[in-house]
């Protein structure tokens, strides 16, 4: 194909399966201290796009905003990832999920994301696709109370229910919001949809019953959602069967490769590229060779180069640069 298409073409097209004139691509980083004001995390998204003309924006808040509203408190130590570190959670009992309240998504630490949104939307002015981040309930409730909240899933499963719904339903409310504010679909993040974590049936009532509360809120409104499946063992195959148009998982370390998932998922898979250690590590050619590999796995279509999770936030500029070309550098017959 020769005729050059925008983003939104691409990105279409890539999601019906269609011929694209390349692959479309994206990454994303967080951004320590710059993301903890609306100006300063639109700043840098903006900053980012610009150097890299990616297909798609993964915007990215702090991995705790969805908590401290609830009384966690974070704090920034330097980590590989550029994650915040979490100094006091929220629910420190059984008894405190059936004390959660319901936020008002506007103000406060997800009012900081939803404006942040909204600046980097008006300075795009829709020529990109923009993903809002999204915890599923069961991780953000994970995040809160840390891993005491898998004992009171089996210990006290009624007070936690009581919890996730109201994380849930104001989860819903801050993706609608975030639709409004230019948002056009949610990059849903789950971390808990691994059989090392919990069973299928657990995660099918603890996880997938309030998971669904979000998606019925935007499924007239949101035109790109997708599903990351964080970890390993994951439930690849439950997650797949959820009302997305792409999913994004650790394909080149956790599997399945992006050939086997092809067999599980019909909408578009984003990955192919081992964020951890071909591109923080080099060389280049390394970095062009495992692109050209994924694509050569997909054939080009239904397919969007992108990282497993987020990425190590010193990797060298020229391996950022070096991944960007070499989407533009395959080229493959059956396109």
């Amino acid at each position: 194909m020769s005729t050059k298409m925008t983003h939104w073409e691409r990105v279409r097209a890539a999601l019906r399966g269609e011929a694209v004139d390349r692959p479309p691509v994206s990454l994303w980083q967080h951004w320590p201290v710059d993301d903890e004001t609306p100006a300063g995390l639109a700043a840098v998204m903006l900053r980012w796009q610009k150097e890299f003309d990616f297909d798609f924006v993964k915007f990215m808040p702090t991995g705790t905003y969805g908590i401290e509203d609830w009384g966690a408190e974070t704090l920034y130590k330097p980590t590989p990832n550029g994650t915040r570190t979490i100094i006091k959670h929220g629910v420190t009992s059984a008894e405190q999920w059936e004390q959660l309240w319901q936020l008002e998504v506007t103000k406060g630490y997800l009012g900081i994301q939803i404006e942040a949104l909204r600046l980097t939307a008006d300075a795009l002015n829709n020529d990109v696709p923009i993903l809002q981040t999204v915890f599923s309930p069961l991780t953000t409730a994970r995040k809160l109370a840390g891993d005491r909240v898998l004992s009171d899933m089996r210990q006290h499963p009624e007070k936690l229910k009581a919890g996730l719904q109201v994380i849930a339903e104001t989860t819903a409310r801050f993706a609608q919001e975030s639709l409004r504010a230019g948002a056009h679909g949610i990059f849903f993040a789950t971390q808990n949809a691994s059989y090392r974590v919990m069973n299928e049936a657990e995660y099918l009532e603890f996880g997938q019953h309030f998971d669904m509360i979000v998606f019925d809120a935007i499924k007239d409104e949101s035109q790109f959602s997708v599903a990351h499946v964080h970890g390993e063992a994951t439930m690849f195959d439950l997650m797949a069967a959820y009302p997305v148009h792409a999913m994004n998982w650790h394909d080149r370390t956790a599997g399945p490769s992006l050939a086997e998932a092809r067999k599980h998922f019909s909408g578009a898979l984003i990955g192919g590229v081992d964020e951890w250690h071909t591109l923080l590590n080099g060389p280049v050619d390394a970095i062009r060779d495992e692109i050209h590999q994924a694509l050569d796995q997909t054939g080009g279509r239904g397919f969007m180069v992108g990282p497993g999770c987020v990425l190590p936030i010193r990797i060298p500029i020229r391996h950022l640069h070096a991944a960007r070309a070499a989407v533009d550098s395959w080229e493959e017959e059956c396109l």
